[in-house]
């Protein structure tokens, strides 16, 4: 049986306590479909990673609130040639929302998004000139789980929560709030299966912590049509990828993100309940295998 690591968070970060367990039982149970049973290690730790066949840091929640500290880890790895799965150049990458200007200017089908390395009147500014004075969305380029993404309504200054840091501002789509956001799953490539994010009445967020609700769905063709265009931009296929889509209202699907660090993979939804995931993990885990 390979040996694999997952990380978590730093126990200090008590925040997270409640759903901790909740989501090391899912992986747990995903990875028992196929014979493998994980290991827990807090990613701020200075446990031996080597030691593993691959190690996961699909739980590495709060690695948004330490950036310096989670470069510095993934440095470390890297240095160390530790097996990652996805790779810290990888996770390095997709760490800040900027990535999706490399993709805009791939020509992958994005929403479009205004970039500063300080979010101030003068990014509003250059935002309406490009959008309109329409409602727009400030997100701070390291974030996770909406946290820090502030919604501008026409008219309407910067809130002085939303002033600092790098920052993108986005169109609100109107699909967000009408249907809701598609997120496709990959493992190893291939697609396995989709959720429907809906938000909360009156609310643009789809997190569960926000109100929104989450349903298995079939993936439309033009949103698998534009998932797998955003992935083949990547180069080697990631073991875990969630693409998030939103509708463009004109037939096709914008990226809105890409998840490759800690995505929720959902597999209570998954038809096969994470058999594709652990089977890729195991592939990924053998020895010959690509690195």
């Amino acid at each position: 049986m390979p040996k694999i690591a997952i990380l978590v968070p730093d126990p200090d970060h008590t925040a997270y306590a409640p759903m901790l367990p909740i989501q090391r039982g899912i992986l747990t149970a995903a990875l028992a479909l196929d014979g493998i049973v994980p290991d827990f290690v807090p990613w701020t730790s200075g446990a031996d990673l080597a030691r593993y066949d691959l190690v996961l840091p699909l739980l590495v929640w709060g690695y948004h609130d330490a950036p310096a500290l989670w470069r510095a880890k993934l440095d470390d790895w890297e240095a160390a040639n530790i097996r990652m799965a996805n790779p810290p150049a990888m996770l390095r990458w997709n760490g800040e929302k900027t990535y999706l200007l490399d993709f805009a200017d791939r020509g992958a089908p994005v929403v479009p998004s205004v970039f500063a390395e300080a979010a101030t009147p003068a990014l509003l500014d250059e935002a309406r000139a490009v959008f309109g004075d329409i409602a727009l969305i400030a997100k701070p380029t390291i974030s996770a789980g909406a946290h820090g993404v502030i919604p501008v309504q026409p008219g309407n200054p910067l809130p002085e929560s939303a002033l600092g840091g790098p920052t993108l501002i986005q169109p609100m789509l109107p699909a967000i709030s009408s249907e809701g956001e598609y997120s496709l799953f990959y493992f190893g490539g291939a697609f396995s299966h989709a959720v429907l994010k809906v938000p909360q009445s009156g609310d643009f967020r789809v997190q569960i912590q926000y109100g929104g609700r989450n349903v298995a769905t079939e993936a439309p063709p033009a949103a698998l049509a534009a998932a797998q265009s955003v992935l083949a931009l990547i180069g080697a296929p990631p073991l875990y990828a969630r693409v998030d889509l939103v509708a463009d209202g004109a037939g096709g699907y914008l990226l809105m993100e890409l998840e490759l660090i800690e995505p929720q993979l959902f597999f209570e939804l998954a038809p096969d309940r994470g058999l594709a995931f652990a089977r890729a993990v195991r592939r990924a885990a053998a020895p010959n295998a690509a690195r």
